[in-house]
């Protein structure tokens, strides 16, 4: 195997994987958002975030269904759906190119393609303090699902972390009941990412942000994104054009290579 050092032709891998769902999706009528650190890169820079390597999109719950249903598994594009995924890490969806090898330090012995995460958007209480309350418990099962699945200690405790991974219920059940906590039928004005990689409580946005969608720039192309994007970013990440501290300006961990 060959290791991708050139984060420019990482970043051209991505692309690829952008673009095949970006045109997937306009065939079949499925909305989706350029989100997250790629939204901000959008806004900010006109494509990515000079230190960032990766590419993030939103669906609202019915769309990212809807994708997980029709996606067609062929050719070198794969979507990796974590109710069909055996041993699947994430509780979200990638569309991961199979021509390629990712490691990553956070899912030691785990191994996917260098890939583009899919986010589902849910709806979450208007009221704070039953907000509050979800958030607190969808975080307690996500730390126990982690323990249960790595292979490392991802806690500052080691007694918590293996009175976690010992706790009689399989990680299959801890998914489901995650399922069951987070995905809200009845609309509010309010959402977010509820999965494990998603904000804190704080960063919540209306959902009218996501009424319809705009044509945004992203490096030398156009894709889509919310149509109030700029308040979902400022909600997100506060005075968004301001740069961060250099110290902050991190980069994901893994190393990528061609099969």
């Amino acid at each position: 195997m060959r290791q991708i050092t050139d984060i420019h032709e990482l970043r051209q891998l991505q692309m690829g994987i952008l673009d095949h769902v970006h045109q997937f999706c306009e065939a079949h009528h499925i909305t989706y958002f350029l989100s997250s650190g790629s939204l901000l890169g959008a806004v900010r820079h006109g494509g990515y975030i000079p230190w960032d390597d990766d590419i993030d999109i939103y669906m609202q719950r019915s769309e990212y269904n809807r994708l997980l249903s029709a996606f067609p598994n062929d050719g070198h594009y794969r979507l990796l759906d974590p109710a069909k995924e055996p041993h699947y890490f994430y509780t979200f969806a990638k569309v991961v190119d199979t021509r390629t090898l990712m490691v990553e330090d956070e899912t030691e012995g785990y191994e996917v393609g260098v890939y583009m995460d899919i986010f589902p958007i849910d709806y979450v209480p208007d009221d704070p303090e039953e907000r509050l309350r979800l958030f607190k418990r969808k975080k307690l099962l996500y730390k126990i699902r982690r323990c249960k699945i790595s292979r490392s200690n991802p806690l500052h405790s080691r007694l918590a972390y293996w009175f976690y991974k010992m706790l009689p219920v399989s990680v299959g059940f801890l998914t489901r009941r995650i399922h069951q906590l987070i995905v809200c039928e009845q609309p509010s004005r309010y959402a977010c990412n509820m999965t494990e990689a998603g904000p804190h409580i704080k960063h919540c946005f209306p959902a009218e942000d996501m009424a319809s969608t705009v044509d945004i720039k992203f490096e030398d192309r156009i894709y889509k994104t919310m149509a109030g994007y700029r308040d979902y970013l400022a909600c997100t990440y506060g005075d968004y054009m301001t740069l961060p501290p250099e110290d902050q300006r991190v980069t994901h961990k893994f190393k990528a290579y061609w099969k």
